[in-house]
């Protein structure tokens, strides 16, 4: 889907959730969210060393995470020390949860 059908056709909080979605939709991503939680914080080679991918594959998940505010990260010389971005953290429990309890009907099909 293209983007500028995306903004025509869903609303900003529609796009914002799937952005959030995507960010969450695969299995590296969530164990590095996980490893990250588990830590509070922590140097991207310390992330390399706990996944079964390589640097440049970790990098990537870790620049998806950092696109979708999850995480955020700080340079100090060669290191990148990452850390989950508290603010967008609880931003994305509230849009997650809504969506969720948005739910009420306990029959279906």
């Amino acid at each position: 889907m293209g983007i500028t059908k995306v903004k025509k056709e869903y609303t900003k909080a529609q796009n914002e959730l799937a952005a959030l979605a995507k960010a969450l939709g695969h299995p590296a991503r969530v164990a590095i969210l996980q490893f990250l939680i588990s830590r509070q914080s922590c140097i991207c080679g310390d992330i390399v060393d706990e996944l079964p991918l390589s640097q440049s594959t970790v990098s990537q998940h870790l620049k998806e995470l950092k696109n979708a505010g999850l995480i955020k990260g700080s340079i100090d010389g060669p290191t990148v020390c990452y850390c989950i971005d508290i603010e967008v953290w609880e931003k994305a429990k509230t849009k997650l949860a809504a969506l969720f309890d948005s739910y009420k009907n306990p029959l279906c099909c």
